[in-house]
């Protein structure tokens, strides 16, 4: 997720990052690209033959992800916190710890409480462990008494945190080491600035980041998700794809994304956007301008194999499925499928369910 004609500042992105209703985003006034050029598809990429209307993609979905690998919420109008192994102050994802999809953190704003609300987190009934809540926006005298960690994501350790301390009862530390099996804390991000990787395609890029494994959006396309679950069902019987994918749905939550359009007609309508921006009907036709850049392929590991219902991972789906077409489409990572688009966003707006996306530019991103 990347692109650059604009910057958040650090007190606009620690807003954006815990805002739950509306969500940050943009919004523009000026005229639209409404077809793109006709492209075709051979294998991986898009060379003629599909269309892309634009004129009627719409944002579907939108999901908000407090906790980094916790669950989802998805919200009708919008990841400070992680997870973080006591031993090595590494962040621990589903990857490694399937079932932390089935913690589920919400965001709870209260203008009138000096933290301007808290993180509530639950976790399933069957697992013994009691919901607890931490102050969403910890004010600097507090983040003091806090203890202080360097936090290490992807081998790097580039990221301050402090370790959460709980509003009331057990810490969440003494809570998520009991569902965990083993020593973790609950980390909030501290105000040191934590930069976005650059791309080949942005090498200027300087956008802030919180504990993404990269950047701060994700956009993907239903129709993307329903081309991928197409293929699965091709595959019923081989690679050890199991018989049940014949009637179950792969469900866009599996991939994470912030934000889900649909409309466009065809898959994969986000590899072919390079710059994008949302309006609706509430908003006046001089509007202010602002826009989505999207920067660089997400590439996928066995993390969308896990099921965000019962925390089991599957063996084959979809990753398997997705290696058969989607591999090869990032330069600096070959080996690996892709399925929906990094983005950085610049300016404050409000988004909703249902608003229109308007295309800007393209281009294969």
């Amino acid at each position: 997720m990347e692109g650059r004609s604009g910057q958040l500042d650090d007190a606009l992105a620690s807003w954006l990052l815990t805002v739950s209703i509306p969500v940050l985003i943009f919004v523009i006034s000026f005229t639209y690209l409404s077809w793109f050029p006709k492209c075709k598809s051979s294998g991986n990429r898009h060379t003629a033959e599909t269309d892309f209307d634009t004129t009627k993609i719409q944002v579907s979905k939108i999901l908000i992800h407090p906790i980094k690998s916790c669950k989802g919420t998805s919200m009708q109008e919008a990841r400070k916190w992680c997870i973080i192994n006591a031993r090595d102050n590494s962040v621990i994802t589903a990857r490694q710890f399937a079932k932390m999809v089935l913690i589920h953190p919400r965001i709870v704003r209260d203008p009138s409480s000096p933290n301007e609300g808290h993180l509530e987190v639950s976790f399933p009934e069957d697992s013994g462990c009691e919901a607890f809540s931490v102050p969403l926006n910890p004010r600097e005298d507090e983040l003091s008494h806090m203890q202080r960690v360097e936090v290490t994501l992807w081998g790097k350790k580039d990221i301050e945190g402090y370790i959460c301390p709980s509003l009331d009862g057990r810490s969440p530390s003494t809570i998520l080491s009991q569902y965990f099996g083993y020593s973790v804390h609950l980390v909030i991000k501290g105000p040191l600035p934590r930069k976005c990787p650059r791309t080949p395609r942005f090498p200027d890029l300087d956008a802030p980041s919180y504990f993404q494994d990269g950047f701060p959006l994700l956009i993907l396309s239903e129709e993307s998700v329903t081309a991928v679950q197409d293929k699965v069902r091709q595959m019923i019987g081989k690679q050890g794809v199991q018989e049940a994918w014949a009637q179950q749905e792969l469900v866009v939550e599996r991939f994470r994304p912030n934000i889900v359009i649909k409309g466009a007609g065809a898959p994969f309508v986000e590899d072919n956007i390079t710059e994008l921006a949302i309006t609706s009907d509430r908003e006046p036709a001089d509007g202010a301008l602002s826009a989505i850049y999207l920067v660089s392929k997400c590439t996928r590991c066995l993390m969308p194999n896990v099921d965000t219902v019962t925390g089991i991972r599957d063996n084959a789906v979809p990753y398997k499925a997705m290696i058969t077409f989607r591999k090869g489409l990032d330069p600096a990572r070959v080996n690996f499928p892709c399925l929906g688009c990094n983005g950085i966003f610049t300016r404050e707006g409000v988004m909703r369910v249902g608003d229109q996306v308007h295309v800007r530019q393209i281009g294969f991103v």
